[in-house]
């Protein structure tokens, strides 16, 4: 019988690059590519609605790419180990199991649990990194620690960036998918529809008008901006009305291309260096977050800062607030245009994400884990360790955080960075006829002048729910009890 070995699929959906998939073929006849649903093993964070769009549709494409060069996806659908011992007792003939590191913590307990199962029983099993340029444990301080201060950390990294190895591509053609017995068949063969990824309502009909999943489609997007934006990134990242950032975030999370491609992409350029290391920089911060998750597990749920275990965010949180901010109706523009912009398209500018998220910690004075959990159920993008780092950078209470008492203002932030009011006339359309010394606090207009031009506040455009000013100097009041009380005093 000719060796086999299952290539178990997580997030590493593409061929090229991807370690496993090499691996396997180096040492073994034919291949099972297996790809597995079992969101359960993944709680508290299993995938939010949005998520699920992008991975059927990047599973499709992974599926089309597999069949182009004479294999297949096979899919089950359960346990990852029943499935695994299910589909191996059914074929018969199984040498190994491959797959490649997923680093939430939920992840890592199950895989850790499957490689000691599965070698107890025999069976040949072994991991890869597909998804980072470092594995969390590489990089650290000179103690022996985890880095908390992205800085130090980014540098010890560049020093390393030249040993990174150029991306390998998948052969053109791949072995054929060999399944023996019609019972074998009908256990590995379960449709992708039946996995019930896509909405039944469809409130995800813009998604396809902005994203393409998929490693073809990650590729397009890589060159597009390398083509037309990364030239002038340093300086229109900061836009969110221009598209001026690489939009490969989604991509990189269901591992539709990796970081190696895209540093190798870079290095082929012919582009000013300080535009592409300030690309490179932010896959940095990627690893950053993902060594910090690997390292203080906790946080997903907790603040790696102590102190904000006991920050008197507003308890019960009121829901009205909370669904004013989630539904874009909070009558400030640039919060009101990010969080339709997350919904319509499941994608938010990053400079916006810092905006909104001030504003649900600093201004409403609501837990950012709330913010969290609704970034993570309706992000395409929702990688567990980028949404607790921004959240816990942007609340003040994680590593290498922003101070608590920086606090983003959504007016000045409009003014600074949407100067002609390009993102909040698209995303508030009710607003589009303000001249631009209003746009971003209609509040501020005379009455005359929303008449004018069609604003009626607290009618087609929503008064403000909370006042910017005295909601910043109450944050900051309570920041400074918190400072001042005893435990305060000794971790501040």
């Amino acid at each position: 019988m000719p060796t086999t070995a299952i290539l178990w699929f997580r997030r590493d959906l593409r061929l090229d690059d991807n370690p496993a998939l090499l691996a396997a073929l180096r040492r073994y006849e034919c291949l099972l590519p297996l790809y597995i649903h079992a969101p359960q093993e993944e709680a508290p964070w299993a995938p939010g609605a949005a998520s699920n769009w992008w991975l059927h549709h990047s599973l499709t494409a992974l599926d089309h790419s597999l069949r182009a060069r004479g294999s297949r996806l096979l899919i089950m659908q359960g346990g990852s180990l029943d499935c695994l011992h299910r589909l191996m007792a059914a074929h018969g003939h199984i040498d190994a199991v491959l797959w490649n590191r997923c680093y939430e913590p939920a992840a890592i307990a199950r895989d850790s649990h499957v490689k000691q199962q599965l070698r107890a029983a025999g069976m040949r099993c072994a991991s890869h990194n597909s998804s980072l340029l470092f594995e969390p444990w590489e990089v650290k301080t000179s103690a022996e620690q985890p880095f908390k201060v992205f800085t130090a950390y980014w540098r010890r990294c560049q020093a390393r960036l030249a040993d990174i190895p150029p991306p390998q591509l998948a052969p053109e053609q791949l072995p054929p998918v060999a399944l023996p017995t019609p019972a074998l068949s009908s256990l590995a063969e379960q449709p992708l529809d039946a996995l019930g990824l896509l909405p039944r309502i469809g409130w995800d009909v813009a998604f396809a008008t902005h994203w393409q999943p998929g490693a073809a489609g990650a590729q397009q997007q890589l060159h597009r901006f390398l083509d037309q934006a990364v030239a002038d990134y340093p300086e229109a990242r900061d836009h969110p009305g221009s598209v001026g950032t690489s939009r490969l975030s989604p991509h990189l999370h269901f591992g539709d291309i990796g970081p190696r491609q895209i540093l190798a992409a870079i290095r082929a350029l012919d582009h000013d260096s300080q535009a592409t290391d300030a690309f490179v920089r932010q896959l940095g911060w990627r690893e950053f977050s993902v060594q910090l998750l690997y390292h203080f597990p906790q946080t997903d749920l907790a603040p790696l800062n102590p102190l904000f275990a006991e920050f008197p965010w507003r308890d019960p949180a009121p829901s009205d607030l909370l669904q004013a901010w989630q539904q874009g109706h909070t009558g400030i523009p640039l919060v009101d245009a990010g969080m339709r912009e997350l919904w319509h398209s499941g994608w938010m500018h990053n400079r916006v994400r810092m905006v909104v998220a001030s504003f649900l910690t600093k201004n409403l004075r609501l837990p950012w884990q709330s913010g969290a959990r609704w970034f993570w159920d309706t992000l395409l993008d929702a990688n567990l360790a980028n949404n607790t780092q921004g959240w816990q950078w942007t609340a003040g209470c994680g590593a290498d955080a922003a101070p608590y008492f920086r606090i983003f203002n959504p007016a000045r932030q409009g003014e600074r960075f949407d100067p002609a009011g390009d993102y909040v006339r698209h995303w508030c359309p009710e607003l589009a006829r303000l001249p631009q010394r209003y746009l971003h606090q209609p509040w501020t207009a005379p009455v005359a002048a929303l008449q004018q031009f069609g604003v009626r506040l607290g009618g087609n455009y929503p008064q403000p729910i909370i006042d910017l000013a005295a909601s910043r100097r109450e944050a900051l009041a309570f920041w400074q009890q918190l400072r001042h009380s005893d435990r305060g005093e000794h971790l501040a």
